[in-house]
């Protein structure tokens, strides 16, 4: 079980940058790979970034790579993403996801595939 809690949310102008942190509870979490996903008022949640076990291996989508970075440190149990050059399309609710599972290990882009969910921060870029 692995219980997550997101923070670090909150309005910026386009350009700008924010770092989320995603607090992780759990004997599990270093176990699991970690993603951060968002959706947007009327779409469907979207895959932002991911990292594996040992933080060795990230994965973002085109619309995010070369501005946002995953991190994470197991000793603190702590997920970040820093987001760098935000945009207005940016602006959506952002949720921490562990794997979970027998295939915790293994990177995914889909949601339905990842079975801890934080409450999620809100995001906001002004034009």
């Amino acid at each position: 079980q692995v219980r997550l809690v997101e923070s670090g949310g909150g309005l910026v102008q386009a350009g700008g940058s924010l770092r989320l942190s995603c607090a992780a509870s759990g004997r599990t979490f270093s176990n699991n790979v970690i993603a951060w996903f968002r959706q947007a008022p009327g779409k469907e949640r979207e895959f932002v970034a991911a990292i594996s076990l040992n933080g060795g291996v990230t994965d973002y989508p085109d619309s995010v790579k070369g501005r946002f970075t995953i991190s994470r440190d197991n000793a603190k149990n702590m997920v970040y993403l820093q987001m760098n050059s935000l945009k207005p399309e940016d602006t959506a609710v952002y949720y921490c996801a562990a794997r979970g599972g027998v295939l915790s290990y293994r990177i995914s882009h889909r949601a339905n595939e990842y079975a801890y969910w934080g409450q999620g921060t809100q995001v906001t870029v002004s034009s």
